[in-house]
């Protein structure tokens, strides 16, 4: 089969640490372009992973022969361009949130849609070991019924990671459109939409910016959110964890609780009502701690959706679905007043 031929499209942190080097691992691929605004640092990055084709401008990167591009770009050009690419017969994956609104999302659904084309959402966190296994284990009906659950994702913030570190577009909200809750928080709506099988229909929060003080956008937020089925749990997304990050997840239930990447050793660990206890290590959550990445299990899966047909397991509907909780917590802390979704 031939190789596929890969463009990517901004050429920051996540397209050098998670991006390029899983596509450079995957024998089914050529990473034949890559553009940036910023030619230097595109130049640098084209030739650490051998990149013939550097280009500054993505419109110049969508005229070359190309099958599938990734957008690793600022929020609010992860529309424009992915819609660009659609039209241009060309299949997307895109960084997370899917957009900055509802009907750029919409805007991007369709153009998937009459292109028939693949539009993939980069919410890497479904394809975490500890988190597919909890969902198996809530699917099963093991644990019973589930009452509540409590997620975060925190961590000092981007500038240790992001390529222009303090002067971030991470910071400024024309660019990023929403802060630790864009970056983090719609991580853990997705998960928790994944693990529980159901959708969030009303949500609540309180949302601030109290660490990062030169931010127009939030660094911490708390959001209560309710499923369908009245499952009832807290999310926090925070830029102000100054120590070890926090990306566990825990999930109360009829017959036990269930600990997901909250203990150093074991990924997940099953305490059960009648008093014994499971132990897993399994792969590790990956992190940005320690400048280090484990594969995600993105790209995999987009190479192979984009070679099969396949539907991805993070389309742009499931993109949009986890964005709305987002929208919503931030009508909540705007109007405070529960939101219904």
């Amino acid at each position: 089969m031939k190789k596929l031929k890969i463009g990517v499209i901004g050429a920051g942190s996540i397209a050098k640490h998670r991006h390029l080097p899983e596509y450079a691992a995957n024998k089914e691929v050529e990473i034949a372009a890559i553009c940036d605004i910023n030619e230097e640092r595109a130049k640098s990055i084209a030739k650490k992973f051998n990149i013939e084709k550097v280009l500054t401008d993505y419109r110049d990167l969508l005229q070359e022969d190309l099958d599938a591009v990734s957008v690793c770009t600022p929020n609010y050009l992860h529309a424009p361009i992915s819609i660009a690419a659609l039209e241009a017969g060309i299949h997307v994956l895109c960084e997370k949130p899917i957009a900055t609104s509802a009907e750029e999302a919409d805007q991007m659904i369709e153009a998937a849609n009459k292109s028939g084309k693949v539009l993939m959402i980069g919410h890497n966190q479904r394809f975490v070991e500890a988190h597919v296994k909890a969902k198996q284990m809530v699917a099963s009906g093991k644990l019973g019924k589930v009452f509540s659950f409590r997620t975060a994702f925190g961590h000092p913030g981007p500038e240790a990671w992001s390529a222009d570190g303090a002067d971030s577009w991470f910071f400024r909200k024309e660019e990023a459109f929403i802060g630790a809750m864009g970056d983090l928080g719609v991580h853990k709506t997705d998960l928790i939409r994944y693990i529980l099988g159901e959708e969030i229909i009303e949500v609540a929060a309180m949302i601030e910016t109290s660490s990062k003080l030169k931010a127009d956008v939030d660094d911490n937020a708390v959001c209560l959110l309710k499923t369908e089925n009245g499952i009832i749990g807290t999310l926090a997304a925070s830029w102000s964890y100054n120590g070890k990050e926090d990306n566990s997840t825990v999930i109360y239930t009829e017959k036990a609780v269930l600990r997901l990447e909250d203990d150093e050793e074991f990924s997940v660990i099953t305490h059960f009502k009648n008093g014994t206890t499971e132990k897993l290590k399994l792969a590790q959550i990956q992190s940005n701690e320690d400048g280090g990445q484990s594969s995600s299990g993105v790209i995999d899966h987009f190479i192979e959706c984009v070679q099969t047909g396949r539907q991805p397991l993070i389309s742009g509907e499931e993109g949009k679905k986890s964005l709305l909780v987002i929208l919503g917590a931030i009508q909540s802390h705007t109007t405070k007043k529960i939101v219904k979704l």
